[in-house]
């Protein structure tokens, strides 16, 4: 028997070290601690890099599931990845806009979503639930969304994997895509372990996808037609004609004053809706009405000067050739999109909280509301956004220059996380980054300056990007980061890694949108475009070249020269009927949209094109992807028409199941993990430097259930030291 005379304290001491040492890594996480990286499985498997995968869809009846692709209808296949095959899985077609271009285009190249577990709850490859074929769209470079999320995964960013795949249906090719994580439970797992918080896709046109029915809701004539006297009306030309801020037509219009006649047949009701009243487009000839001046909003706002909706030097970020799109496509969406604070009621942020990814309460809904009330007055920052995330986000997002996203003309594309009221930003759908999506001038968009980029002159209308250039601190800490992005992440190492990867199945692609020509031409511009792209941000950092808008129209001497490359050579909306760059005469890449070069068109063939006059509007027809109710032209363009030569369409027939073992996956806990605890990924990203010092790397706020698991230790450790001082009294 012991007979030390410290006994007592040894033990109490013990016990204490030991329930500390409890309470640590029971808590870490929710102190501040995060999870160290765990692998799920699958990043090693189907997400590896360094190769291109093969998935083989093994299904009945290819031409009938064809047919469903744009209702978005789950259809039963099996799977054969890397020749492990998953059996009854769900595929059905992805997209918004992109499922009416393909369909107008004649092709049947849709992108694709597989669900592992729509029809057995557990059921996953590897750990992963849900999966995305993406089908390179709009992308003569094959990597404009493969480069974006390799950009923000290298830099810490929490954004979904990707790797290039070589599909197959039925044992018979059909072409190279992008494999993306799905961004629900399983990626939620990976990043940020079991308590994965909330996940929302704000979006108030339905324009998102992301699920079935989520993208099928909007119409152009709702949204020109709409109420504006409330809260939209007052977002600088949010309704009515592009570039206007009232409903319908400005004042003293005369449309038979446009330049260019209108296609045979054409009619006001192929726009599915009625025109403005007095809108006759068999009159569209001569010029634009005495006195009209298209860069003047309703408001008398300029639209190239402070307004969000345009800030073009050259003609360039405002939609095409001059004509602004300011009144839509300069900030359309509505507050609660743009992460505004609105009130307290939760209805005020249908299109946050109808577009949950996760269940959410009452209680949640609150929480998110408050957490958007102190962002929009720049309080508490550091506990109601994740800084370190945040901030890395915005300098891979502002490098690649994207326009269809939060700070672009449209403002979507964005997962919102949220957990215990601390907010960060997911990266989602960058095909039209590197300014494919305005078409715009190539030295505008490779010096877009990196403290009011694309379309947002005034930080408050979007007030996740305007915390961080509203204090010096944080924008000096911006600054920093993309000093470091710059530095430490090998750009032309993964173009150059990835065209070598993928070049000999680009090559062989049967339903390819572009010919092989046309893939090396867009490789070379996206290595130009990155290499000017990087000059100029470091002139920007260095304070040699103005690195906001206002600076740039004051002064734009040392701006990076970029004429020598045509951003639309990497696949563009402009290539197949989207709205592209100003001065495109007809037949130039697709339709030349709205005259001018408004929407579809080629190249702006000269700085500041009018953007009126000269053109023509679509040819009508049905599943219009540009203006609504035509189709985008019939020529073939760099983003356009499939490559000639027939679809590549495999045959249909049913055959047997192919090789390969079956990986079957049970449903293990409930969790669908295989009974494993679900993975705590995400780690700890320290910047390079004394990362602790940084502003704003608070840690995560406690949560209810750690502070209850807190308590409970305490009392464990009051209990065992209230039994150590009764027993030494007995002693």
């Amino acid at each position: 028997m012991l007979a030390h005379k410290g006994i007592d304290r040894i033990c109490v001491v013990v016990i204490v070290l030991s329930l500390l040492l409890t309470v640590f890594f029971m808590n870490g996480q929710a102190l501040g601690l995060r999870s160290a990286a765990r692998s799920m499985g699958y990043e090693e498997t189907l997400f590896d890099t360094s190769r291109v995968h093969t998935i083989d869809i093994v299904i009945d009846d290819w031409d009938a599931f064809i047919e469903t692709c744009e209702s978005e209808t789950y259809n039963a296949c099996s799977v054969v990845i890397d020749n492990e095959a998953v059996k009854n899985v769900a595929i059905r077609g992805k997209g918004n806009t992109s499922l009416s271009t393909v369909k107008t285009m004649g092709s049947q190249r849709y992108s694709f979503k597989i669900e592992f577990d729509q029809f057995e709850d557990g059921k996953n490859y590897h750990g992963l639930d849900k999966l995305s074929l993406n089908n390179i769209i709009q992308d003569n470079t094959y990597m404009k969304d493969y480069l974006a999320y390799r950009l923000m995964n290298e830099f810490g960013v929490d954004s979904p994997l990707c790797s290039f795949v070589y599909v197959t249906v039925n044992g018979e090719d059909w072409g190279l895509y992008l494999a993306v994580e799905g961004v629900e439970d399983s990626f939620l797992q990976r990043n940020f372990g079991r308590d994965t918080g909330e996940l929302y896709k704000p979006d108030s046109m339905s324009f998102g996808g992301g699920g079935p029915g989520n993208g099928k809701g909007f119409n152009m004539d709702d949204f020109l037609n709409r109420d504006t006297e409330g809260e939209d009306a007052e977002e600088g030309g949010s309704s009515g004609f592009p570039g206007f801020g009232g409903g319908g037509m400005p004042e003293g219009f005369d449309p038979s004053q446009f330049g260019g006649g209108m296609p045979e047949g054409f009619g006001p009701s192929q726009f599915g809706g009625d025109m403005p009243e007095g809108f006759d487009p068999s009159q569209f000839t001569g010029s634009m009405p005495e006195g009209f001046d298209p860069s003047q909003s309703a408001n008398g706002d300029e639209q190239n000067g402070s307004g969000e909706s345009g800030r073009s030097r050259r003609g360039g970020f405002g939609g095409g050739g001059g004509f602004d799109f300011g009144g839509i496509f300069g900030g359309m969406g509505s507050g609660d999109v743009k992460l505004q604070y609105t009130d307290d009621d939760p209805s005020s942020y249908s299109n946050i909280f109808s577009n949950a990814k996760t269940d959410v309460s009452k209680a949640d809904q609150n929480r998110l509301i408050e957490a958007l009330k102190k962002l929009n007055a720049y309080e508490d920052i550091e506990n109601v956004v994740d800084v370190d995330k945040v901030i890395r986000y915005f300098v891979v997002h502002n490098y690649v220059c994207n326009g269809d996203s939060y700070t672009g003309s449209i403002i979507h594309n964005y997962y919102l996380h949220e957990s215990d009221g601390k907010l960060s930003m997911i990266p989602w759908d960058y095909n039209l980054a590197f300014g494919t999506f305005q078409g715009s001038d190539a030295t505008d968009v490779v010096n877009d300056p990196i403290d009011s980029p694309m379309s947002v002159s005034d930080p408050s209308d979007r007030p996740m990007w305007g915390w961080i250039v509203s204090s010096e601190e944080y924008a000096a800490l911006y600054h920093q980061y993309f000093s470091e992005f710059l530095d430490t992440v090998d750009i032309t190492g993964i173009i150059d890694e990835a065209y070598a990867l993928i070049k000999s199945y680009v090559e062989k692609d049967p339903t390819a949108f572009c010919t092989y020509e046309e893939f090396e031409t867009g490789v070379e511009t996206l290595r130009a475009f990155c290499a000017l792209r990087t000059e100029s941000v470091r002139g920007q950092l260095e304070g040699s070249i103005p690195s906001t808008s206002e600076g740039q129209r004051t002064d734009d001497s040392a701006l990076v020269d970029a004429s020598g490359i045509t951003v639309s050579a990497m696949g563009s909306m402009g290539g197949f009927g989207g709205f592209g760059p100003g001065g495109g005469p007809s037949g130039e890449g697709g339709a030349s949209g709205f005259p001018g070069g408004g929407f579809g068109g080629g190249d702006g063939s000269e700085e500041g094109s009018s953007g009126f006059g000269g053109g023509s509007f679509p040819d009508p027809g049905s599943g219009s992807d540009g203006f609504p109710g035509g189709s985008s032209g019939t020529e073939q363009g760099p983003g356009g028409m499939a490559r000639p030569g027939g679809s590549g369409r495999p045959s249909m027939g049913g055959g047997g199941f192919p090789g390969g073992s079956f990986g079957g996956f049970g449903s293990g806990d409930g969790s669908g993990f295989n009974g494993s605890a679900p993975d705590q990924g995400g780690g700890s990203f320290s910047p390079p430097g004394d990362g602790a010092g940084f502003p704003g790397r608070s840690e995560s706020a406690v949560s209810g259930t750690a502070w209850l698991l807190l308590g409970c230790c305490v009392l464990v450790l009051l209990a065992g030291l209230f039994a150590a001082l009764k027993y030494k009294r007995q002693g």
